[in-house]
């Protein structure tokens, strides 16, 4: 970050450090943006109490099949969590707490608790970054589906997923299923957090997830564009133009280059005139 921001300094750490689960760094994210109050402990115990209780209702047998659907059974029909699909883009779907409270959330952050909740019951179920889709998979023919009530999936779902968010221009690739790691999953919610306070113009807000981001992928081309954006927006013309060169620097051959040019130049005719 080439302009210190206190704000985000502690969740930079925080997410670096090893100690700290998946879980615990996604209520920090929440704590850090929105939830100043929030209590950590208070979502990690009712997590561990929902656990313990999938724990005790499943029988020895050790088929994964068998302890797929009890999970799905406890998590869906049970608790009654489910996909938000009337209210997907609210940002506040990309809260921790949030889900927990509300048992609603979007596909990332319902797949982040069913895989903290499989593990009470020894099932290793591994994040899957799918474009526009977040997924969880057991195996390479187990894709599970928690936005959809944990719906086993086959490579026709998976292409009909990429069909409804990208069209057809889209095709599967067995690429597409490889394992997220839990830092990128973090980077994946604040972006979708960022996307939806420049939406709603809150650009002091989008400012500090550019920054959550770049405390974490110093070099990531896209924040460094969007950053200088951002700023252009807050009339700090002259880190804006810092950015733009950064990012040109970073990715010369991106598709924006001649917008990212035209972005330097009505900066620096302001400065002329």
């Amino acid at each position: 970050m080439n302009d210190f921001d206190p704000f985000v300094a502690e969740w930079v750490a925080f997410a670096k450090n090893p100690r700290y689960s998946l879980i615990e760094k996604c209520l920090k994210l929440a704590q850090t943006l929105e939830f100043s109050d929030l209590n950590l402990s208070h979502y990690i115990q009712k997590l561990n109490f929902m656990g313990k209780e999938l724990q005790n209702s499943v029988s020895d047998v050790k088929n994964p099949t068998y302890l797929i659907s009890m999970l799905n059974e406890y998590m869906f029909d049970n608790l009654g969590f489910h996909g938000n699909s009337d209210d997907y883009y609210n940002p506040r779907n990309n809260f921790l707490n949030i889900v927990i409270d509300k048992k609603s959330g979007i596909p990332i952050t319902l797949s982040v608790i069913y895989i903290h909740l499989g593990s009470y019951i020894d099932l290793d179920l591994k994040p899957v970054g799918f474009p526009g889709h977040f997924l969880v998979k057991y195996s390479e023919e187990m894709i599970l589906d928690p936005f959809n009530g944990g719906m086993l999936l086959d490579v026709d779902g998976l292409q009909e997923i990429l069909d409804t968010t990208y069209g057809n221009g889209i095709q599967f690739s067995p690429d597409y299923l490889n394992e997220i790691e839990p830092e990128n999953i973090l980077i994946r919610i604040t972006k979708n957090l960022k996307n939806s306070y420049m939406q709603s113009f809150n650009y002091k807000m989008a400012m500090h997830c550019i920054n959550m981001i770049l405390g974490l992928l110093p070099d990531s081309s896209d924040e460094i564009r969007d950053k200088g954006i951002v700023q252009s927006r807050l009339l700090q013309d002259e880190l804006a133009l810092q950015s733009f060169e950064r990012y040109l620097e970073l990715a010369p051959e991106a598709d924006d280059v001649d917008h990212v040019l035209d972005l330097i130049r009505s900066i620096k005719e302001k400065f002329n005139q």
